[in-house]
């Protein structure tokens, strides 16, 4: 026994679940079977009212007997008390928005209203250039249309459509009835000839008017006479007009198509949901309209499908809707629920689509708006935020990693306030353009050049700390937010303009048994406390694993960029953690440049948005980018702005400026075996003050730390030493080093130098 409910707030109704007590005992039968009993069932629900008076919650339900065949309702009547808070929030949040999403930027509005204007053009253009064939056809139909004329008037005129009615009367023998049908007619046929009379001779006379008329008069009175005769006398079966047939373009998206692509994914979750209610399994949020180059569909799939089934699928979504793979790009809305899918189907494939830079044509840069990166799948510009932020890009080779470097770089360049620091670890030469703008510059894959690059890292951790102190000291009001600004960059006396260090192949030098490991804890440390001092680095890699690329490293990117990678394993590392799983996956991009069907330049876009995008980045050949790199040292040395490599400075490359374990050795006093951290701060700061002396500057514990951080990387551990201070007075424990442990780290290091060489 069921006993349904509906409820009223626009949900589907959730039927109560009832429980029917059964007896315990076996059936009678025969005499002893009871008659049938009709159980009250508002009895029964006073006597198990799940909700006593409030003065008897307290006590214990009282036993009630059940009785055999009583229905319990197990969900009671009625509804939850409403949170009107929670709904209206839930109201706003789902509002559809007022004004249409391509009107919503100017962009994708003028994107919508080329695509109506390309469309109402080839179907005028297909149409007039069928003219002749138009025409053709309405002079060979307007013979038949004067015979239809003439017909039709003479039926008309004469009431020749009744002459069956008046027949019939005939056969029937009812003269009443016949005399009737005849005086009608005969009235019918007074007025009418009258009325055709009148008609033929206004024809006349207007045929006398044009034949004394111009001659283009006369032909065009013609024209429209075979005309309206060939619409007259056509064909049922044959239009006049042929249907525009657009091969190049894509048939409209509709909801039909859309439930036929997805039932074909063989995705259980669909299938059987389509199976018990073929209407509402899927269901459409809003209607789906024309967004940039292409047409969006937001979709609830079916209950237990997310969207991440439907990205498994994209090839074969791709071949349900009968569209090239580039133009299919489902992602999730994760801010609504994981089984919120909006579908976006693009009338060009992507892949196909040569992203043209902004940066191409500009005068200069600002690289506090960011940096133009590429384009959305919907022709929308992406720009990378750059100030505070630093960036992770990895494929496999030749998917065009290099290119969005050579993107970032340009931004970079363009901006005169903004010193660039370019790291290129494979030797092809990709980055040369930019070297005589750069203050820092190498090429290569050699041991020299990769040592370079560490050097590059160190000298940037020095800088961080020397940042770090000259921010401090800046005044609140200059400064609020203790953040690099585009005020103090421009303060060239500061010393705090943005600096950007790109290493591209980073895993060459990672990975590298000499170089390796510091350079990964010396890139840690900038990317955890460089992005509020205007030191931004970005690493692009081919090869995205935990010995080439180190987890601290790629743990603190905030924007991260992966082009087409093999497995889960590389996209996570790239993208982050459980990344795959939440259907960000660059496996899906199909390897290979453009012009063979591949995604090259194509990827996700995580950090730089709200949500995570697919982005094909721009792409500039050599011969572009070195106009962009012409541009930018016109400016720089306008500006002043050409330093250190650029300006011809040739600092040491191969091996870092200097040596942490040396210096430190090099300050050691006599034969002592222990000494505090702030006196080998105080004597490093002598002798190199441009490394050292932001150091000395810090006071209390931040000076001690500068050392003992300094140290850790080389497993150098500090501890309380017993001391006393230079001038003299009382002895006391503080932080501090053993020489022996300071010997040691050096001949540990330089046995593994060996055996690396050697190797």
């Amino acid at each position: 026994m069921t006993d349904h409910t509906t409820t009223t707030n626009g949900h589907h109704p959730t039927p109560p679940v009832e429980l029917t007590v059964l007896p315990d005992r076996p059936p009678l039968t025969g005499d002893d079977a009871p008659g049938a009993e009709v159980v009250s069932l508002e009895a029964a629900r006073e006597r198990r009212h799940p909700y006593p008076p409030a003065s008897e919650q307290d006590a214990p339900e009282p036993e009630v007997p059940v009785l055999e065949g009583e229905v319990i309702r197990v969900d009671q009547p009625g509804e939850a008390e409403r949170d009107w808070r929670s709904e209206l929030a839930d109201k706003n949040r789902t509002r559809r928005p007022i004004v249409p999403l391509w009107l919503r930027s100017r962009r994708e509005a003028i994107e919508t209203l080329k695509w109506a204007g390309e469309y109402a053009a080839y179907l005028s253009g297909y149409q007039l250039a069928r003219t002749p064939l138009y025409a053709t056809r309405l002079t060979l139909r307007a013979p038949r249309g004067l015979a239809r004329l003439v017909y039709g008037m003479v039926r008309w005129t004469f009431d020749l459509e009744g002459e069956p009615v008046r027949m019939a009367t005939v056969v029937k023998a009812d003269p009443e009835s016949y005399l009737k049908l005849s005086r009608q007619r005969d009235s019918r046929v007074r007025l009418r000839v009258w009325v055709t009379g009148a008609a033929l001779v206004t024809l006349l006379i207007a045929a006398l008017i044009v034949s004394s008329a111009p001659t283009a008069a006369q032909w065009t009175a013609l024209a429209a006479a075979i005309a309206v005769l060939g619409v007259v006398g056509r064909p049922a079966d044959r239009p006049l007009i042929d249907r525009a047939v657009l091969p190049t373009r894509v048939e409209k998206l509709t909801s039909d198509i859309v439930i036929r692509a997805l039932s074909a994914l063989s995705i259980a979750g669909i299938t059987q949901a389509l199976a018990k209610n073929p209407t509402d399994a899927i269901r459409f949020v809003a209607p789906i309209t024309r967004d940039g180059p292409g047409w969006r569909a937001d979709i609830d799939l079916p209950y237990g499908v997310t969207v991440g089934h439907i990205m498994d699928k994209r090839k074969e979504l791709s071949g349900a809707l009968r569209r090239p793979l580039g133009c299919i790009w489902p992602e999730g809305d994760s801010s609504v629920h994981e089984g919120r899918l909006i579908l976006w189907v693009g009338d060009k494939d992507l892949s196909k689509t040569i992203v043209t830079s902004p940066l191409l044509k500009a005068a200069s840069h600002d690289v506090f708006k960011g940096i133009p990166f590429g384009n959305d799948p919907r022709g929308r510009l992406i720009t990378v935020p750059f100030i505070e932020n630093n960036m992770l890009i990895g494929s496999q080779p030749g998917q065009g990693k290099t290119a969005s470097v050579r993107e970032l770089a340009a931004g970079i360049v363009l901006d005169p306030s903004a010193e660039a620091w370019f790291h290129e670890l494979k030797g092809s030469g990709d980055l040369d353009p930019y070297e005589k703008v750069c203050h820092r510059y190498v090429s290569g894959i050699d041991d020299e050049s990769i040592g370079y690059a560490a050097a590059s890292l160190a000298l940037l951790k020095q800088e961080v700390m020397r940042r770090a102190g000259a921010l401090k000291k800046l005044p609140p009001d200059l400064c609020p937010d203790r953040k690099v600004t585009r005020a103090i960059a421009d303060r060239c006396s500061l010393g705090l303009h943005p600096l950007a260090c790109i290493i591209d192949e980073c895993q060459n030098l990672f990975a590298h048994p000499t170089y390796g490991k510091q350079a990964g804890e010396d890139a840690e440390f900038v990317i955890k406390l460089g992005r509020a001092l205007g030191v931004v680095l970005i690493l692009a890699t081919q090869r995205p694993d935990k010995n080439s690329l180190p987890t601290g490293v790629s743990a603190n990117v905030s924007i991260r960029f992966c082009l087409r990678v093999a497995g889960q394993v590389e996209n996570d590392m790239i993208l982050g953690t459980s990344a795959y799983q939440n259907g960000i996956r660059a496996t899906l991009f199909v390897p290979g440049p453009p012009d063979k069907g591949g995604d090259a330049g194509t990827g996700y876009l995580v950090g730089a948005t709200p949500m995570p995008k697919v982005v094909k980045s721009a792409y500039l050949d050599t011969p572009q980018t070195q106009l962009i790199a012409d541009r930018a040292h016109a400016l720089r040395k306008a500006a002043g702005r050409l330093t250190g490599h650029a300006a011809g400075e040739q600092p040491e490359a191969g091996t870092p400026a200097y040596d942490l374990l040396a210096d430190v050795v090099a300050v050691r006093v006599g034969s002592e075996a222990k000494v505090w951290n702030e006196i080998v701060v105080d004597r490093l700061a002598e002798l190199r003050p441009e490394v050292y002396g932001p150091w000395a500057e810090q006071e209390g514990p931040a000076k001690t730390a500068q050392l003992t951080n300094a140290l850790k990387p080389y497993g150098v551990k500090t501890g309380q030493v017993w001391g006393t201070p230079p001038g003299g007075g009382k002895g006391a424990n503080r932080i501090g080093i053993a020489w022996d442990d300071v010997l040691n780290a050096i001949t540990q290091r330089d046995g593994r130098r060996g055996s690396g060489a050697g190797s």
